[in-house]
């Protein structure tokens, strides 16, 4: 019961842009800029799918286009549900490397709402902002991902988890090299 008043609550807030500076604010983070500002998202994990994004996370981009960051590599590193048997998506930084996934232009109220649905702020995922480029190499763009510190070694995702980017990654044409890239990926048994 309590649980759910929690999380009524904490959705409630989300909603508003008003009492999301606040809870902003308690966790030490500045939330600036209006909320019909336009701001990219990039997403390498499960958002990747529609049914993550617009589904699940109810979110409305107003455009996408197929991107990279540079300097990140991709990893499994966080611990998922059920412990030791899935481990979700994340990145950490690695000169030689490159992510690609799918840059959303969404709202800042609505990047407060994906930061609801991915437990931000809190203490898994943070707020990580980087350059971006679309598949053509000519549209940079400064983007906001999520970021999180994992653990030394990999695990494997759950083979639902890394269908969703499988599946996001060709529906969004991403480049060959990378859907060959998450086809090699060896799921949890």
């Amino acid at each position: 019961m309590i649980s759910r008043l929690r999380r009524a609550l904490r959705q409630r807030v989300a909603r508003s842009w008003t009492l999301s500076r606040l809870w902003y604010r308690l966790y030490g983070i500045r939330v600036d800029g209006q909320p019909d500002e336009e701001v990219w998202y990039f997403a390498f994990g499960a958002n990747m799918h529609d049914s993550a994004f617009r589904e699940r996370r109810q979110m409305r981009p107003i455009a996408w286009r197929p991107g990279r960051i540079k300097g990140y590599r991709l990893r499994f590193n966080l611990e998922g549900r059920p412990r030791g048997k899935a481990a979700p998506a994340n990145i950490s930084a690695n000169p030689q490397a490159e992510v690609w996934g799918v840059l959303y232009k969404i709202t800042r109220k609505d990047l407060l709402w994906l930061d609801y649905t991915e437990g931000v702020p809190g203490r898994r995922y943070r707020h990580l902002r980087l350059d971006a480029e679309d598949i053509d190499g000519g549209g940079a763009c400064r983007a906001v991902t999520y970021i999180a510190d994992g653990k030394k070694t990999d695990g494997n995702p759950s083979p639902r988890y890394i269908a969703l980017l499988r599946e996001g990654a060709q529906a969004h044409g991403l480049p060959e090299h990378w859907v060959r890239q998450l086809e090699r990926v060896k799921h949890a048994e």
